[in-house]
């Protein structure tokens, strides 16, 4: 019987919503290796929203706490996990691949002295042993590799694992942790301007290119994401950045964000490769391009082949009418 610890993150005390995928992938490697889910996640003091971990099948939820935890902390964060990884014994230890999970993991699985299996999109166990599968070669592959190390260290793509609801009788813990949270301390964040959606954790996300012409341009995307009820998120392509009409932040691709929306709209966008990388994992994929032959229409569920300025206002419209 092996456990899984699943490392959750919180955001201004509040647990983040990629948590619940965190917990719904540790239940699939715990329930196959028999084991219990113990959920941990660090704090100032306590988490707003942990305690509903048990829902989605965490047996424990464990609030790990420091006067130094109210922001992220690389140093303090590792160590915590590295040493509740080490007593508990665990199998597995699965974080998400969020920005926060990209620098933590790999700090952890160095500190365990073992490999890390990063950005997997599916889990399993096989001969008792953790087996994921990954995207290789931009996403035009996926690589199956089995984690001889234990435990195995693996980090879950954002917006793949679909939170499953399993409820458990699980119990809470709180530890304090000594010492102060290492020599890095955040003092604040700076959140995006209008409270806008992450593009990385948006169910829907508009995303466009050069087609778009001129930065200004961009206000269409935004009027459309907005038809969505704030389920949206306006994304970009690298060439759109590059040139200076959007933040790095938007970026969706090889070089940018990882993106699994519900929906993706990408509206002038050609469909380079390093660009389908960043999305192509998407549930559905809309494209709207007057050039019939774009690489987009390749990957897309959907194609819309003319003049996005035409096209892009009478779908807002009709995504408006849909949304009352």
């Amino acid at each position: 019987m092996s456990h899984v610890l699943a490392v959750l993150e919180q955001r201004d005390g509040a647990l983040r919503k990629v948590s619940h995928e965190v917990v719904t992938g540790a239940r699939r490697l715990a329930d196959a290796l028999g084991g219990e889910v113990h959920a941990l996640v660090m704090g100032r003091g306590a988490v707003q929203g942990a305690d509903a971990s048990g829902r989605y099948g965490a047996d424990k939820v464990i609030t790990a706490t420091n006067a130094g935890f109210g922001h992220y902390a690389p140093e303090g964060y590792a160590r915590a996990t590295s040493e509740r990884a080490k007593a508990g014994g665990y199998g597995a230890v699965v974080f998400a691949a969020s920005a926060q999970g990209k620098d933590l993991a790999p700090r952890v699985a160095a500190q365990l002295g073992v490999g890390l299996a990063a950005d997997v999109t599916d889990v399993a166990v096989d001969g008792g042993k953790v087996t994921v599968t990954r995207p290789v070669y931009a996403g035009k592959a996926l690589l199956r590799v089995k984690v001889n190390a234990t435990p195995a260290v693996v980090s879950l793509r954002p917006n793949v694992f679909t939170p499953v609801e399993r409820p458990k009788a699980g119990t809470g813990e709180t530890v304090a942790i000594a010492g102060d949270a290492g020599r890095v301390v955040v003092k604040g964040i700076k959140a995006s301007a209008g409270g806008s959606l992450d593009v990385a954790e948006a169910p829907i996300v508009v995303s466009g290119g050069r087609g778009l012409k001129e930065p200004a341009n961009f206000k269409l995307l935004e009027e459309l994401a907005q038809a969505f009820g704030g389920k949206a998120a306006v994304g970009a392509s690298r060439a759109v950045v590059d040139a200076g009409w959007r933040p790095h932040g938007d970026q969706v691709g090889q070089t940018g964000k990882t993106v699994s929306p519900s929906l993706y709209v990408a509206v002038g966008i050609s469909g380079a490769i390093q660009h389908l990388a960043g999305m192509r994992t998407a549930k559905v994929i809309v494209a709207i391009n007057k050039d019939k032959d774009a690489p987009i229409f390749k990957v897309a569920d959907y194609g819309i082949v003319g003049d996005l300025f035409d096209v892009v206002p009478k779908l807002t419209a009709e995504i408006k009418k849909l949304h009352g």
